[in-house]
């Protein structure tokens, strides 16, 4: 058996590859790489679960590997989202987190996302340690090390708590609450069945905005659907906004680190315009500095907003892993990803979609404006940009290596019309235009999917680039 760590931990279909034994397998090379850093002699680790299928029976599992190698567990007692784990970790000093979760994977899937002692995805070399823990405990057939649940309890290895209120607390602080309190708003949240469910119903009920929760009860399977804040997933957040003529509808994804919205008209706001409304609100209003970190499919909105503001920018990989580097090393204002995995200044270097929902509802309530004229305030000065994403389904693993030389290798002198002035190969194989169009090829690290992405002036010319991408990829 080989478990690789993707663009964020492990995830696998359950009861085929993610099982019980091999979670073990993977917990005891956690805990071996737990002891190898550790400096003290008694080591601590988070661990935390979503609400998917048997997620709450891993995360137990998980805690009694630790506790039977000696490394106190401190375990949520029930599901909770995966940036208010992650704080955890920072508040209480330990050394690494475990979340059960395979975040937006469909309902079939199950994860573990392994967090570093910074409150953020472990670093691509700390997770190569841990595999190569694991493949070393292969090679010597060592089985983990077991301690029970209630022993366990007894002997006070394993601890349960709840991490909302120290997240609350510290989010709060980012936050002008007195703002969005003043401005009444009404708010629909969109859990998607997922542990972000009551987050913001806690966050704003002490204030004057009205706060209705759709999808907020539990169901292991998601109603059917893929838990991924994405426009053609939220009908139900549409019609929740009709209904109750709200202002505003948020939505986060399984694991509560991921954030979309919608307008009072039922329109879809993409984590590209919410990450270039919050920027520009952060310099604006609240004159931060610093650096912008996104990934490389992520709008070039962007890289103007930068460039309006002098601020420095990098491109990563797709991951948020990746804008935690940046994040640990440099003076980051504000990091973020195509998929809503978003962050700012003062936070743990974690994507955490209810904080970026609580400052979009503060950008609406200072400007007093309905979010629709906010994104055609940023369109207007930053735009025109359209964008969209076609996800091929993969029978089998397409070899990155291979694919990249070929498609830059064979990169087009012209695209719909546009000189192609630049091919990236951050990650997958990127084709920038010379009106700053592009068209980004890549395969997923979480799925067994080929991502086509394109972002252009016009919705036409999305269509077009997109078209030529699945044909070249096929």
């Amino acid at each position: 058996m080989t478990i690789r760590f993707g663009t964020d931990g492990w995830r696998a279909v359950i009861s085929d590859t993610f099982t019980f034994e091999n979670l073990r397998l993977v917990s005891q090379a956690i805990a071996d790489y737990v002891w190898e850093i550790s400096e003290r002699e008694n080591p601590e680790v988070v661990v935390g679960f979503d609400t998917r299928f048997l997620s709450d029976r891993y995360a137990r599992e998980v805690a009694r590997v630790m506790a039977g190698n000696g490394i106190l567990a401190h375990l949520t007692r029930a599901d909770a989202p995966t940036p208010a784990v992650s704080y955890a970790i920072v508040a209480k000093g330990a050394e690494a987190g475990v979340m059960i979760t395979a975040s937006h994977n469909p309902p079939r899937y199950n994860g573990l996302k392994l967090k570093a002692a910074f409150g953020g995805s472990a670093l691509p070399e700390q997770a190569h340690q841990v595999e190569a823990q694991l493949e070393r405990n292969q090679l010597e057939a060592r089985g983990p090390n077991l301690m029970d649940y209630q022993k366990a309890l007894q002997l006070d290895l394993i601890r349960l708590f709840d991490p909302a209120w120290a997240y609350y607390q510290h989010i709060s602080e980012l936050l002008d609450l007195d703002v969005i309190s003043a401005a009444e708003l009404r708010v629909v949240a969109d859990a998607m069945y997922g542990s972000g469910r009551g987050a913001f119903r806690d966050l704003l009920s002490r204030s004057r905005c009205t706060l209705y929760e759709i999808r907020g009860e539990m169901n292991p399977g998601f109603g059917g659907i893929h838990p991924e804040p994405m426009g053609h997933y939220l009908q139900a957040l549409s019609a929740a906004l009709q209904t109750r003529h709200a202002d505003v509808g948020l939505a986060t994804d399984g694991d509560g680190d991921r954030i979309g919205a919608m307008d009072a008209r039922g329109n879809f706001v993409d984590p590209h315009h919410i990450f270039a409304l919050i920027l520009r609100y952060l310099v604006e209003k609240r004159s931060w500095t610093g650096a912008v970190i996104k990934t490389v499919s992520t709008s070039r909105m962007i890289n103007r907003l930068a460039h309006r503001y002098a601020l420095p920018l990098y491109e990563t990989p797709v991951g948020f892993n990746h804008i935690a580097n940046y994040m640990l090393t440099d003076d980051v204002l504000m990091g973020g990803e195509e998929s809503g995995g978003l962050s700012v200044k003062g936070h743990i270097p974690e994507g955490d979609g209810i904080l970026i929902g609580m400052f979009l509802l503060e950008i609406m309530a200072e400007a007093k404006k309905p979010l629709h004229e906010l994104v055609a305030d940023i369109q207007r000065e930053v735009g025109p940009a359209h964008y969209a994403r076609t996800d091929i389904p993969l029978k089998h693993p397409v070899p990155k290596t291979a694919m990249v030389a070929r498609l830059s290798g064979d990169a087009p002198a012209h695209l719909a019309g546009q000189t192609v002035v630049e091919v990236s190969t951050v990650d997958g194989v990127k084709y920038i235009l010379a009106d700053d169009a592009w068209l980004l090829i890549r395969p997923s690290g979480t799925e067994p999917v080929l991502r086509v992405y394109a972002e252009a002036p016009s919705a036409e010319e999305v269509t077009e680039l997109l078209a030529y991408g699945e044909k070249v990829a096929a």
